[in-house]
């Protein structure tokens, strides 16, 4: 087992077992490590503490996070997010597939993608030249499923395995140093206009930060679509940089999430512990 694994074993582990409030030695233990060694090893991958880790993880956190989070009809009106994170909406560029391109179905298109270990587990990446046009856990499909998905939405393109072209998308997001200065990321991919428009409001959720369905969709100017924004979200073919994981229900439930609601919270807390100082 790769240390990537062992951590989200962990995160998972810990998610799972949160209202039993694991020890540090009952969490060491499900990765067969000492609570020294783990408690170092968890702290450089996840950017975080076990014991900070969990203290978020209670069954209150989703309805605290909303209501403590911004409206998105105010934070698209500013240029930037406050705070340290890396991923900003004007880090994230989003471009669609334009109508030639989708009648084309790929001619004349390179795909090349890679799977990666990460803190949350391995993650598959597609990238065209244009930029990241596929980022999926694989926690529940295999990489024959993730090929044969890539193939559908982009029937006459040349695909290919190429792990250095893929990896710039996993270090923007996981790196430890700021990606400031090394120009947005640039997403490729097909969707209708309104899935377009849902995941760019995606895009100005604050790192951290929760807003609800019906949130999403009144910052559309369709108050009445959250049931559509809802199916948008779940079409998200970019994990993470799409950050579909920062919608929850209005009452404070998680809702659905593709890789499941164990994955959801994980990536939730992760997200929400990166930036603040590890003590070890």
């Amino acid at each position: 087992m790769s240390d990537y694994d062992r951590i989200a074993s962990a995160m998972a582990y810990l998610v799972d077992r949160a209202i039993d409030q694991p020890s540090l030695e009952e969490i060491a233990a499900h990765v067969h490590l000492s609570p020294y060694h783990f408690q170092r090893l968890f702290c450089r991958w996840a950017g975080t503490t076990p014991k900070r880790f969990l203290q978020v993880l209670t069954l209150e956190r989703g309805k605290g996070l909303l209501n403590n989070s911004r409206s998105l009809l105010d934070v698209s009106h500013e240029l930037g997010l406050s705070g340290s994170s890396r991923l900003h909406d004007h880090f994230v560029q989003l471009e669609a597939v334009t109508p030639g391109e989708y009648k084309n179905r790929g001619k004349d298109v390179q795909i090349e993608y890679g799977v990666h270990p990460t803190p949350l587990g391995p993650m598959f990446v597609a990238v065209t030249l244009r930029g990241v046009c596929r980022a999926a856990f694989m926690d529940f499909n295999s990489m024959e499923e993730l090929l044969n998905d890539l193939y559908n939405d982009w029937p006459l393109s040349s695909i290919r395995e190429n792990l250095a072209s893929t990896r710039h998308a996993i270090d923007a997001f996981f790196s430890s140093e700021t990606a400031s200065g090394q120009g947005p990321l640039s997403l490729h991919v097909t969707g209708t206009n309104f899935q377009i428009a849902v995941w760019r409001a995606l895009l100005k959720i604050p790192p951290g930060a929760v807003a609800s369905y019906a949130e999403v969709a009144r910052s559309l100017g369709a108050p009445r679509s959250a049931r559509a924004v809802g199916n948008a979200i779940g079409a998200n073919p970019v994990a993470l940089l799409i950050p579909c994981h920062r919608v929850i229900q209005q009452s404070g439930a998680l809702g659905g999430y593709r890789w499941g609601p164990t994955k959801k919270l994980m990536v939730q807390t992760w997200e929400k512990m990166r930036d603040e100082p590890v003590a070890l």
